[in-house]
């Protein structure tokens, strides 16, 4: 593997739209569709010609870059056919500069995951695995909108887990009427099932999903701001006992298990998003150093029309976008802030801010530091920042208050 300092890593997202049901408290591009209905075909060649379009110009080989992660997201990729989600990544191998150890992560749904599954993923190239459990109580499956039960929760994890991959698993806490006891308990469960690493959310409700729709109409029980507080005050001290240790706000890893494609999105890198739906963030081979974050067309009808149906264009920007904006020196540092306070590592405020050309202790900058090391919401050892467990709960007013 050749050295960070000489290849600037980057990672890749790539969104598969289809699933079977819609829950709830989905926000993402996802369309719920039969399974027989998935265009599973024209969707891998719809992709590789959109990754065409990147690996032969801005990040192809020999631009100074080396691809470090990959993760399918959706939408449920694990209902895709591996035989065609494992052509688009042999498709990615063979034209970027690849690190040797590079992790390639697929989201799973337990209702269309299994053992079998498992093997044809690993087959297909997959090394990591990221189970979609939310929960391990039948009537907080049903309040989510989950179509799995407990035991196929759990019998997901175990395939996962002897096909030889690294896995991880989703949990929602912090429910209405969910003790903090509770969640610890669903989480221990999880860990005593062989995992490694865990991802423990608090319930999101966000405006245009059927949650959403609820909450307005004061239909939606939500948890009290105190009980999700100590929900994950409890978590931490649990889980670290059980040797998951909290390397970033909800996640929670055995050292060296840590999620490297969400470690390169806190740490600020560079990521290409790619399929229907997806968002993606690259810097411009530019002086003053400046960023672009962009969006792909939200249905695949005009996703197809885009890529398999129209020439490849020749202009350097993204040819898909529906949407982009600009981002200067300065909002991708305060963006690098509000990402690296939320790792227990911190971030290196020097580092970041002489890579901008910014300045990174101002006096202002300075004065606050100092007032929240004094509140015990911050700590420094020279350039380093970082957030005490204990304080986590206030991390984005913390970071809010660096800009």
């Amino acid at each position: 593997m050749l050295p960070g300092d000489v290849l600037r890593p980057f990672s890749l997202y790539i969104h598969f739209p289809y699933c079977l049901t819609k829950c709830p408290y989905c926000d993402f591009t996802s369309y719920p569709t039969d399974s027989s209905s998935i265009p599973h075909v024209e969707y891998a060649e719809a992709v590789i010609k959109e990754l065409s379009f990147y690996l032969t110009n801005r990040f192809e080989r020999g631009r100074g870059r080396i691809l470090h992660s990959i993760f399918l997201g959706g939408g449920t990729p694990s209902l895709w056919e591996p035989e065609e989600a494992g052509r688009v990544l042999a498709f990615i191998k063979s034209h970027c500069e690849c690190m040797t150890d590079m992790e390639i992560t697929l989201e799973c749904n337990p209702t269309s995951f299994s053992l079998d599954h498992a093997k044809q993923w690993v087959g297909a190239g997959i090394n990591r695995f990221s189970i979609g459990v939310q929960a391990l109580k039948a009537e907080q499956l049903q309040f989510l909108g989950r179509t799995h039960g407990v035991r196929a929760a759990e019998e997901a994890v175990q395939g996962a887990l002897l096909s030889g991959a690294k896995v991880s698993a989703d949990l929602i806490v912090g429910l209405s009427g969910q003790p903090p006891d509770d969640a610890c308990e669903q989480a221990l469960r999880l860990c005593h099932l062989g995992l490694k690493h865990l991802s423990c959310y608090q319930l999101t409700v966000e405006s245009g999903t059927r949650f959403g729709q609820l909450a307005r109409q004061g239909k939606l029980p939500l948890a009290e701001e105190s009980q999700v507080a100590e929900t994950f005050l409890s978590l931490q001290r649990v889980l670290d006992q059980a040797g998951l240790s909290p390397y970033e706000i909800s996640n929670f890893a055995v050292p060296g298990e840590e999620a490297q494609h969400n470690l390169a999105y806190w740490r600020g890198w560079e990521y290409l998003g790619v399929g229907c739906g997806a968002v993606g963030f690259y810097l411009f081979d530019s002086s003053p150093i400046r960023g672009v974050r962009y969006r792909n067309p939200l249905q695949p009808r005009s996703y197809f029309q885009m890529t398999l149906y129209r020439e490849d264009p020749s202009r350097e920007n993204n040819p898909l976008d529906i949407w982009a904006e600009e981002l200067d020196a300065l909002t991708l540092f305060k963006e690098r802030l509000m990402l690296g306070l939320r790792l227990a590592e911190g971030i290196d405020v020097a580092y970041h801010a002489d890579a901008l050309g910014i300045q990174p202790w101002t006096e202002e900058r300075e004065q606050q530091v100092q007032w929240l090391i004094d509140q015990r919401r911050l700590k420094r050892e020279g350039d380093r920042l970082w957030i005490p467990r204990e304080a986590w709960l206030w991390a984005d007013d913390t970071a809010a208050r660096l800009f």
